[in-house]
């Protein structure tokens, strides 16, 4: 039987990726994450948090700011 020892990549290696490459593993670890949300410990406090910010959102949904002008709002001061 053959058998193939393949090195993980590194950091560098990953950074050396094109753009739609490191977005779309960004996207993928992140899903990983949100999926093995358990493992993370989260303070009461913290949960009430959450549930008061998603609790004013959909009382006032039309007060939130489109991502595109967010950005360019926060582009603009740099």
């Amino acid at each position: 039987m053959l058998s193939l020892v393949v090195a993980a990549p590194t950091i560098d290696d990953l950074l050396a990726l094109d753009v739609r490459t490191r977005l779309s593993l960004i996207a993928k670890l992140w899903d990983s994450i949100v999926d093995d949300r358990q493992a993370l410990p989260v303070a009461d406090s913290e949960r009430q948090l959450i549930e008061q910010r998603l609790k004013e959102d959909d009382d006032d949904a039309d007060a939130a700011i489109p991502w595109n002008v967010a950005r360019s709002d926060l582009l603009s001061h740099r």
